[in-house]
């Protein structure tokens, strides 16, 4: 083929290849269309594959060959399906599109070719054109190909640096996208600028008002003169300044219909220069916007009337908010209502028990001493020690009942120590096995390595001597009494409790029975105050809930799973205790009281007369030395004067300054003074180990004189 080779590396190799052996024939041969369309895609600046005859031989250029990589050379003169078998999927539509006469036109087309022998990701801008023969027939197709990775790469860059910038372009760039994605509404144009010849598709001459027939025939100023009147001039100084300047096209104008009805067009095109740098072919696609343009015509007048309509439903949401409000406020009436009734109900249940239990040791505790001083009047001492024992007995379960209620209320004071599980379950199996009768079979499963935890083995014990006395009650005609211990984790999904569960390990202590069991209305009150389904007098209904209380207040929680006929399971979980030496949960045997050593002197402070005399007595009558105040007004003269004070013990509850401020004042004038504290209730000793510093103790109310004697005994004695 002559006059192919002008500097062009592709162009050399057509001129060099035998084209007899190919589809197209000899080059000689080749038809004037052919020959042309070769020659303005060897001399295009951008890359180029013309698609020609019934196989759709491959030509291309220079251009095109950096973008095959490594399908050239042997991709020129192939058939299009065997040089690019992978592509036939995307293709093949293509193709039957074109060479029925349309355009197919993509924007940042992703693909993955071989370059260099590896695969390479690149993006292209793909223009899929017919190219005519003489005839005025499809006989080819031009395929104009431009690789954007550099232009979408900083496109990414700007839009992440500036998103102000991308709105710079963002009305050009949208308009294209619609023109490009919608293609039942895009027109195209492929004009010959030397010959003045204009080919259109039928959509863009219909819009234009040119008859498709005449598509391929007329000049471009027939095409204008269906551009409105008003816009014309516009349309073309751009096109011309297009031409002359090498630069985009892109436009928006009206165009007028013959039967007057006006559409709206955004045309964008580009100029192509021949060899000799002159304007050449300017190619090009159509939007129709009209649609567009007549939905934001209605926007606007739906916005003319926006601020009206935005008042309308103002003023609704308002009357709307107004009635919700309403019914809020009648709904938290109703809520807090019922929560006050619950509250009476709660409070009414909680008083009534205490004052039935209460009552009833008051009666044997005032009976018992009423009687005990008319026989002292009658001379009838030898006969009062029945009612002594009666008086004590009383008085005795009047504090456990108070012990209990400050278990459940969580407000005991509470002495934590590192307590083996294992250990004091196995320290009491005795006692439960006294506890629970001969007719029931107790087995106790101790596990493997339990950890140890930070609690009051004391209270501990008596939640389970507790628990085993209602599996006891619950088994009349006998049965089985498990008590297990096991490592557990807990992540807050493993068991359900009135209170959140913290994530962590625990150590659980079970107590279950095969006994009568619970109904779901009985179970669901176990943990309430004084709620029992024992016989009047057998039971106060505490002892689940001095066990919830103890459980919470240990950090922990307890579960009960029950059901009719099958029995009751109790499980307490206590947190697991970290790095600490475990002491022996061996309670010491109280002997007799010991005495006071010669000299040792006490300040009490307590501010109820009798508890103070009380302890007063008992002082004097161990040898000790007793300075009394009934404040801590009158007790500080006494800290801060020359006496021998070997011990301080104080109420905690004291009017004015209490009980701990008075220590921490009276150390400050006697440094390492002990001090022992004695409480009916403080909230804030409730924590001793929060509450109490190196040399200090703590007694609750009520206590035995042994207990008090050894307390203040191995507290003087202690050697700091």
């Amino acid at each position: 083929m002559k006059g192919t080779s002008t500097g062009s590396e592709v162009g050399a190799l057509i001129a060099r290849l035998d084209w007899a052996q190919s589809p197209l024939g000899e080059a000689n041969d080749w038809p004037q269309s052919l020959r042309t369309a070769v020659d303005i895609v060897i001399h295009s600046p951008m890359p180029m594959l013309l698609l020609w005859g019934s196989q759709l031989t491959q030509l291309y250029n220079d251009g095109f060959a950096l973008l095959a990589g490594n399908k050239h050379p042997d991709a020129l003169g192939q058939p299009a399906h065997e040089a690019w078998p992978e592509l036939e999927s995307f293709t093949a539509p293509i193709y039957d599109a074109v060479l029925s006469g349309q355009v197919r036109t993509f924007s940042e087309q992703r693909f993955v070719l071989q370059r260099n022998h590896r695969d390479t990701e690149i993006w292209l801008d793909l223009t899929y054109s017919p190219i005519r023969d003489e005839s005025g027939d499809v006989a080819g197709i031009l395929v104009t190909a431009i690789e954007t990775n550099e232009r979408r790469s900083k496109t990414l860059e700007l839009q992440q640096r500036s998103e102000a910038s991308l709105k710079a372009q963002h009305n050009t760039e949208q308009r294209l996208q619609l023109a490009l994605a919608a293609t039942d509404a895009v027109g195209t144009w492929d004009w010959d600028i030397g010959e003045d010849r204009f080919i259109a598709d039928a959509h863009f001459a219909y819009l234009h008002g040119v008859d498709p027939g005449d598509a391929g025939l007329l000049p471009i100023s027939d095409y204008l003169q269906g551009v409105h009147p008003e816009d014309r001039g516009t349309v073309a100084r751009s096109i011309k300044h297009c031409i002359t300047h090498g630069t985009e096209y892109a436009e928006e104008y009206r165009l007028l219909q013959a039967d007057g009805e006006v559409r709206w067009v955004f045309a964008r095109g580009r100029c192509y220069k021949d060899h000799h740098g002159r304007p050449a072919r300017f190619l090009g696609a159509a939007l129709d916007l009209t649609e567009r343009k007549h939905t934001e015509q209605a926007l606007r007048h739906l916005n003319e009337n926006l601020e009206e309509r935005v008042a309308q439903r103002t003023q609704a949401l308002a009357e709307a908010n107004q009635r919700l409000q309403s019914e809020m406020v009648e709904r938290e009436r109703a809520e807090d209502a019922l929560r006050h009734a619950q509250k009476m109900e709660a409070v009414g249940q909680l008083t009534g028990g205490i004052a039935h239990d209460f009552n009833n040791m008051l009666t044997g505790i005032i009976g018992s001493l009423d009687l005990m001083q008319r026989y002292i009047a009658a001379g009838r001492s030898e006969d009062i020690g029945r009612f002594t024992d009666a008086a004590v007995s009383s008085a005795h379960r009047a504090a456990a009942l108070t012990h209990r209620l400050l278990a459940f209320s969580r407000r005991q004071s509470l002495d934590r120590r590192p307590t083996d599980p294992n250990q004091l379950v196995a320290s009491l199996e005795d006692l439960f096995q006294r506890t629970k009768g001969a007719h029931i079979a107790l087995k106790v499963q101790l596990g493997n390595d339990i950890w140890a935890v930070n609690t009051d083995a004391s209270q501990l014990e008596n939640a389970l001597l507790n628990l085993v006395i209602n599996a006891r009650d619950a088994m009349p005609d006998g049965g089985e009494l498990l008590i297990e211990t096991a490592n557990s984790y807990l992540d807050g999904t493993d068991i359900t409790t009135l209170e959140p569960v913290k994530a962590g390990d625990y150590v659980m202590l079970g107590v279950s029975d095969n006994g009568s069991g619970m109904a779901p209305k009985i179970l669901a009150k176990a943990f309430d105050p004084f709620f029992t389904t024992k016989p009047i007098g057998q039971g106060t209904g505490l002892g689940l809930s001095m066990i919830y209380g103890f459980a919470q207040q240990s950090g922990g929680h307890v579960t009960i799973q029950s059901e009719p006929g099958q029995g009751t399971c109790v499980r307490l979980y206590l947190p697991r205790l970290h790095g600490t030496a475990l002491e022996s949960n061996q309670t010491p045997q109280l002997s007799e009281a010991p005495v006071a050593l010669a000299g040792e002197a006490v300040v009490v402070v307590e501010d109820d007369p009798a508890v103070r005399m009380l302890v007063v007595n008992v002082l004097d009558e161990l040898g000790y030395t007793a300075h009394q105040a009934a404040d801590s007004r009158g007790a500080l003269p006494l800290l801060e004067s020359d006496l021998r004070v070997d011990l301080l013990v104080t109420d905690v509850g004291l009017p004015g300054m209490n009980g701990r401020q008075l220590a921490e004042i009276a150390r400050q004038h006697r440094p390492g003074l002990k001090v022992l504290f004695m409480t009916g209730y403080a909230e804030k000793a409730a924590e001793r180990q929060g509450f109490l510093e190196d040399g200090m103790d703590m007694v609750a109310k009520p206590f035995s004189i042994d207990l008090l004697a050894t307390k203040i005994r191995s507290m003087i004695s202690v050697v700091e």
